[in-house]
């Protein structure tokens, strides 16, 4: 099966179960899995913060970060598609009573700052107070460059708002721009890692902040139900990935721009590649047929008039090839 509906379909090599296999645990409750504890360093070594917190899931996180970063009434400026508005279930606001001002995102996935100081609430009875901005990056594959970002730091200091960067795919961003994770969030208060996409993992995201933010962050992960006991076992696949499926996130970025020229050759119309995501236009009378095609022929896509594609560690070229060849096969039976 060709599976490119999204790189959370990885799934753990078998070196990657032997560590996991291998792995030495503990209570994590009691802080005690040294696993667990070792993976939770190593993010914070990598990131530059004083330390991270791991989780099972990276809505959970992100959840958990707003939650730390915001009180009943506040409000967080957040993307119109971004993931922690739009695809996480309105978490903030059911769970969290926080507020979210959502705003557009330019072309290249940055929020305006004009646009962002124009959203900031006065401070007044009437208005939810602003007291963060979450940045997304990769946003839908792009990277966010470093010099936006460093902009948004200064502007979120001058106007004393927190700034939380979701990094579910922070490291394709590290690989595409060619830098050190320290590198991007030196620019951010706190930072979510996902383990569990284009790294391999089965399972797991982490936290980075400070460390009274960390400590206020454990808090909330015990209340939202994320307070895991012999998760050494997870937290190995966290550390094996981290050891060795960063660099090779260059091979996911590649695939997806020979994937790009692939189809455009055959007629497909792509809208635009950045990193390990290709979006493709599939006119409406071609999206149910094509959707039957491909599934017929053990090629998992999520048709849409948009179709998102995206490369990862269990999709290689020669099957990409046969994607291309199927497709050609559909426009030209």
């Amino acid at each position: 099966m060709i599976d490119l509906r999204s790189d959370t379909v990885t799934r753990p090599s078998a070196a990657m179960l032997d560590a996991m296999m291998a792995a030495e645990t503990g209570d994590d409750v009691y802080r005690d899995d040294p696993t667990v504890n070792a993976l939770e360093a190593e993010a914070a070594r990598l990131s530059g913060k004083a330390a991270a917190l791991f989780f099972p899931t990276g809505t959970q996180a992100n959840l958990v970060a707003l939650l730390c970063h915001c009180q009943r009434g506040d409000e967080y400026i957040v993307g119109q598609q971004a993931h922690n508005y739009k695809y996480e279930a309105g978490g903030a606001a059911v769970l969290g009573s926080i507020q979210p001002q959502p705003i557009l995102a330019a072309a290249d996935g940055t929020l305006p700052l004009h646009d962002v100081a124009a959203a900031i609430k006065p401070d007044d009875m009437h208005f939810a107070r602003t007291r963060l901005l979450s940045l997304e990056n990769t946003h839908h594959g792009k990277v966010l460059p470093l010099s936006y970002l460093e902009q948004a730091w200064q502007f979120t200091r001058e106007r004393q708002l927190a700034l939380h960067i979701d990094g579910a795919r922070i490291f394709n961003a590290v690989v595409a721009q060619g830098v050190q994770l320290i590198d991007i969030a030196r620019y951010c208060d706190s930072l979510t890692i996902c383990l569990s996409k284009g790294l391999g993992t089965p399972v797991g995201s982490l936290l980075c902040g400070d460390e009274a933010y960390i400590e206020q962050a454990r808090r909330w992960r015990k209340m939202t139900g994320g307070g895991m006991r012999q998760a050494g076992i997870l937290a190995a696949a966290g550390l094996y990935a981290l050891q060795h499926n960063v660099a090779r996130l260059q091979e996911d970025h590649d695939n997806a721009a020979w994937l790009g020229a692939q189809l455009s050759a055959i007629g497909v119309e792509v809208v635009s590649q950045h990193t390990n995501m290709l979006f493709v236009k599939v006119p409406a009378e071609q999206v149910a047929p094509l959707q039957r095609w491909m599934q017929a022929g053990d090629v998992l896509l999520s048709v849409g008039p948009q179709t998102r594609i995206v490369t990862h560690l269990d999709v290689s070229r020669q099957q990409l090839q046969q994607l291309v060849a199927r497709w050609q096969a559909f426009l030209q039976p």
